[in-house]
């Protein structure tokens, strides 16, 4: 198996975690990722990038059964105002594509928050840099790897 970008973070700070790989036959969402690993699909968080109009950019790693709300996501960056980053412009960015995009690895650093969820999980799982593959890893230790935080971002 090759790794990727994120993997090979991981590796190098000897932080603990397992690489699930799936089908992307019939869909890569969330709720097909937590079907085809048999996961709980509140366990499967999906990374989303942000921008501010002075191109500021921000990551964000979410249940992949919720949405990202805005403007708390703002808050948490002490910004006025992020959109989504239009997805033509996400590999020429963070070297991932959609649906493959990690929080770790990326071609920058970004400041980066984790939903709350995640803070009292023993794992979960984010994209491992590729489309089909999957880490499992403790959330803690995903956090203070990427100088991420948890906070609260998702819609109600």
């Amino acid at each position: 198996m090759k790794k990727t970008n994120a993997i090979r973070i991981l590796d190098t700070n000897n932080i603990k975690y397992d690489l699930i790989e799936y089908s992307t036959e019939g869909g890569i969402g969330g709720k097909d990722v937590a079907q085809k690993t048999g996961e709980d699909v509140s366990r499967v968080f999906k990374t989303l990038v942000t921008y501010s109009k002075d191109k500021e950019y921000f990551v964000f790693v979410l249940p992949s059964d919720h949405e990202l709300d805005l403007k708390k996501a703002a808050k948490a960056t002490h910004t006025k105002k992020i959109e989504m980053l239009p997805q033509k412009e996400l590999f020429s960015l963070t070297g991932y594509v959609h649906g493959g995009c990690s929080p770790v690895g990326m071609k920058k650093e970004f400041p980066t928050v984790i939903h709350k969820s995640a803070e009292d999980y023993d794992y979960f799982f984010v994209s491992a840099g590729k489309v089909g593959m999957q880490m499992k890893v403790k959330p803690k230790d995903l956090v203070n790897l990427i100088g991420g935080k948890f906070e609260n971002i998702c819609k109600e």
